[in-house]
């Protein structure tokens, strides 16, 4: 599963620096996460770093993008392959 970003987003830049995948970014009114590199922090911490520090809780599992932990796992794998 990816997550995404709800337009509830205050753009309080917490969530982009965190995100060890480099998924997030700012969207033309909002930040914004990019499902093919969001790996909901699978191989890097036990717990989505964006949706953790969120302070207004806006970075829910976005439903077009529904993926099992194993397939997560998989795209860390290839994204940290193609990173080295």
């Amino acid at each position: 599963m990816a997550l995404m970003i709800t337009d509830e987003c205050i753009n309080c830049d917490v969530c982009e620096p965190e995100c060890p995948n480099h998924a997030i970014s700012m969207g033309e009114e909002y930040y914004q996460i990019e499902p093919s590199k969001c790996t909901e922090c699978v191989g890097h911490f036990d717990e989505p770093q964006c949706a953790m520090l969120c302070p207004v809780a806006c970075i829910p599992v976005n439903p077009a993008h529904v993926e099992t932990r194993e397939t997560l796992m998989q795209k860390y794998v290839r994204l940290t392959q193609t990173a080295a």
